[in-house]
This record gives C-alpha cells, sequence and structure tokens, in this order.
C-alpha cells in the first residue's frame, strides 16, 4: 500500500533525526510510539462527501466519545522525537499515517490515505505542580504541520494537550489529542487523538561511572560514589575538583600537591622539586652560597661570579690578568698589554728588517716574488701579537718628481697592506702611508744611499 511506504520512510527519517541529534551533552530525548485516531466531525466544518451528503456539527460535540466517528488504524501508525529544550519546554516533531473510511457521520465506499508531519512547542506543566518526579506529567502545546489527503495537502495550524504516565524513570504510557486547523477555509479542519509509548532518555550517565547525571556532581568525568561522582585520580582522598594537583598524590596542607625533596615548598611551587631547597631561592639549593643556584650554576660546589656561571674567573696563561679581562688568554703578556705579550724594541727591528727587503718591479707598486720570504717571516711575527697595530711606511728616493713619487710610496704600502690582509691580518690592525723622498735615512747623491732610502718600514702604533 502506497501510504504504509510512506509511513515507513517518515519512520525512517524520524528515527534518523533521533540518531543525528542525539549526541547532545545532556541527551535529553524522549522517543513515542503508538497508534492514532482521526475525527472530522466535531470540527464545526461542513463535509462534502462524494455522494453529496452534507454533513456538519456544532464544535465540540461528541468531542472525545464518539468513537463511531474515528477512523483508526490498529497498528503501529504514529511515531515522534521529542527534545526537552530547558524550562519546561520541549519540541516534538511527529508523523502518522491513517486511513480515512468517513469524513463526519459518512462512511466512504473507498479508504483515503492521510500522511501527516507536525512540529509542537509544548510546555510541561509538573514544573508547575513542582511535581519533578512523580508519574502524573501533563502538557500542553502550539505547532504547525502539514497533512496530506488522498495526494492533497493543506498546512494546518495544530493545539495539543496530553499526559505522559510514567511507569519507570524511562518509560511512560502517552495519551494526546491535537486540534489540527488548516490554513485555508477550504481544507479540513481535524481532531487526531493519539495513544502509545514513550521511551525517555532522561537519567543518563553520561560519563558511565554508575551514577545519573542528575546527581552526579561530576557528570562528565568518571568519579566515585563517595565523592558524589567526581573523581579522584591520585588516590589521595582529594577528588579532582579540590586537588590542585589531580595527577600526583599529595597532601591536604598543600592542597593535593606533593613536596617531593621534604623542603616545606610544595612541588607546584618549588622550581627544584626533587632537590631540598630554601625559599628564597624558590625551593632551589645554593650549595657553595654564591647567589647561583645549583642547577644554574657551572661550579655549583666552587664560589664565583654570576658572569662566569658560577665559576671562578681562569687565568689560562697564568700572567696575573683573568681571562674575562685578557686579550690574549693562551699567550702570557703584560697587563699593560690588557694581557698580551708587547712588541719589544727587538722585535720591531727585526720586522723592518724583513719589510726593507720587500722588493717592487722598477717604478711600479707590485711586489716581486723573491719578496715573498720576508712577506712569511713578517705575517708569523704579526700573529704572535694580535691585539698590536702597525703602520706600514712607504718611502722612495729623489729621483723623479717628489709628486709622482709621493704616489708611488703609497702605493707600494697599500701593496704590502694588502697582502697582508689577504693572508690573514685583521684589515682593522694595519694602515698604509706614502711619504715618498719626505723622510730620507741616507744621501740621494749615492747609489748606495738611494737604494736605502726605497724602503717600506712597518712601525708599531702606540695607543
Amino acid at each position: 500500500m502506497k501510504y504504509l511506504s510512506r509511513f515507513t520512510f517518515l519512520m525512517l527519517f524520524l528515527l534518523g533525526m533521533a540518531t543525528t541529534y542525539a549526541q547532545d551533552e545532556n541527551n535529553p530525548w524522549a522517543i513515542f510510539v503508538g497508534t492514532n485516531a482521526l475525527d472530522s466531525y466535531p470540527t464545526g466544518a461542513d463535509v462534502v462527501t462524494p455522494d453529496g451528503i452534507i454533513s456538519s456539527a456544532d464544535f465540540g460535540d461528541e468531542l472525545f466519545f464518539e468513537t463511531g466517528n474515528w477512523n483508526i488504524v490498529p497498528v503501529v501508525s504514529s511515531v515522534g522525537v521529542t527534545r526537552y529544550v530547558g524550562d519546561g519546554f520541549s519540541f516534538e516533531l511527529s508523523g502518522s499515517f491513517n486511513r480515512i473510511e468517513r469524513l463526519g457521520k459518512v462512511e466512504q465506499f473507498e479508504d483515503l490515505s492521510w500522511i501527516n508531519v507536525d512540529g509542537i512547542v509544548q510546555y510541561n506543566f509538573r514544573n508547575l505542580l513542582n511535581n519533578k518526579q512523580y508519574w502524573f506529567d501533563p502538557y500542553a502545546g502550539v505547532g504547525a504541520g502539514y497533512y496530506s489527503l488522498d495526494n492533497e495537502g493543506s498546512g494546518v495550524f495544530n493545539a495539543n494537550l496530553g499526559i505522559n504516565f510514567w511507569i519507570t524513570e524511562q518509560f511512560a504510557f502517552t495519551i494526546d489529542t491535537n486540534y489540527k486547523s488548516a490554513f485555508e477555509d477550504s481544507d479540513l479542519d481535524f481532531f487526531q487523538h493519539r495513544a502509545g509509548i514513550k521511551f525517555s532518555f532522561g537519567g543518563q550517565d553520561t560519563d558511565g561511572d554508575g551514577i545519573y547525571d542528575k546527581f552526579d556532581d561530576c557528570p562528565n568525568e568518571p568519579g566515585l560514589e563517595e565523592f558524589n561522582g567526581c573523581p579522584d585520580s591520585d588516590s589521595d582522598g582529594i577528588m579532582d575538583k579540590d586537588d590542585a594537583c589531580p595527577d600526583t598524590p599529595g597532601l591536604a596542607e598543600f592542597n593535593g600537591c606533593a613536596d617531593s625533596d621534604g623542603d616545606g615548598i610544595d612541588d607546584t611551587k618549588d622550581e627544584c622539586p626533587d632537590a631540598a631547597g630554601t625559599a628564597e631561592n624558590n625551593g632551589c639549593p645554593d650549595s657553595d652560597n654564591d647567589g647561583l643556584i645549583d642547577k644554574e650554576d657551572d661550579c655549583p660546589n666552587e664560589a664565583g661570579p654570576a658572569a662566569n656561571n658560577g665559576c671562578p674567573w681562569p687565568d689560562t696563561d697564568g700572567d696575573g690578568v683573568l681571562d674575562k679581562d685578557d686579550q690574549c688568554p693562551d699567550e702570557a703578556g703584560t697587563v699593560a698589554n690588557n694581557g698580551c705579550p708587547e712588541v719589544t724594541e727587538e722585535v720591531q727591528s727585526e720586522l723592518n728588517e724583513y719589510a726593507k727587503t720587500i722588493n717592487f718591479d722598477t717604478g711600479k707598486s707590485s711586489i716581486t716574488k723573491e719578496s715573498e720570504e720576508a712577506l712569511e717571516a713578517i705575517l708569523a711575527i704579526l700573529d704572535e701579537y694580535p691585539t698590536a697595530k702597525f703602520s706600514i711606511d712607504g718611502h722612495t728616493d729623489s729621483v723623479g718628481s717628489a709628486k709622482s713619487n709621493k704616489k708611488l710610496s703609497e702605493t707600494r704600502a697599500a701593496s704590502v697592506k694588502e697582502y697582508l690582509v689577504s693572508n690573514g691580518v685583521d684589515e682593522f690592525r694595519l694602515s698604509s702611508m706614502g711619504y715618498g723622498e719626505e723622510k730620507p735615512i741616507a744621501d740621494n747623491n749615492t747609489k748606495s744611499g738611494r737604494a736605502k732610502n726605497r724602503r717600506v718600514e712597518i712601525n708599531l702604533v702606540k695607543d
């Protein structure tokens, strides 16, 4: 039968709704299954039947008890899903099917199929009666719906009255009546009466601890009966919601937290919970009393400054200058030269002995290959004094113009500097200057004198 297949679809739809939306944290759902009866006679409407007979009644005549006017399907023909919203209000979505054998008091020769879907907002009067856990549960509601009568549809306004008779906490026998007033005057009004069983999901145990949510102070966490359903995860006799350290067994004096090192500071406030310390150090020890706690002290048993991570400053080269102040910590020097060795007159003389053997191509600033040995020796000496600064000075003889000699001496001095820097000497330690023929050290009138005047000097720059 076509109406039965439609109703089967309707039942699956409604049960699907319950499954889909039943995942609310409190699950305040109920399912109704029962039968229904339809009666158009006492609605006060004229009814035109196929044989032309007109039947009418005053509204309310034989309202409930003239069952001879009812259309009943003696099987499961009505289902509903109810969702409790709060403050006594619920919303019900329901559906029914029926066979219309009579309209008013006129029996038809051929059944008409009836299917309807309704949405109703209900109010539960049990709250007003202060009777929340009693078996008598009256309710009323209003809403709207739609019915199909032999494939002709109509929207309706619904007024609803009913009673739940609770047999247990979850099962009730339910009866109700609905007045369905069609939106269009040309469509039929009906009374629909229902009776059936309602299954409620009230009294649920969300956390599965055997204590119903309404009696459970912690309904979302499995707990113990002695704590009204609240957990004590660490089994220290203090329930988790009052326990500052719910996962670690502790003491009541520390709000459930432990004092693992026994220093009188609970572990949550103790920065060193496994080593006894003092309150001023937030529970951490300072074994050498240098003001730096042991876990931040590289030398916890030897006092030292914080700037050196709690260790005494070393003097690696033993020159009396601490490494922190020693610019040459691995090489003995003098206090006056910040821990570095000083350039002596002998070293200065040795530098210039090598420097004066540096030769250039005639009239040019390019260094000859034969000068590399002297430059390597100069590099070795400069490496021994890593903080000393030197000036590279270029000089020429008097042959040629003073201007060209000055420029040549500058480029030659710069060429030596460039060589030294390219071989690892910090350029900020070196400067270069050209003096041309301005500072002769021998007579330019002789060949030997001019040879001595063509020279490069490397001199210590003193601060």
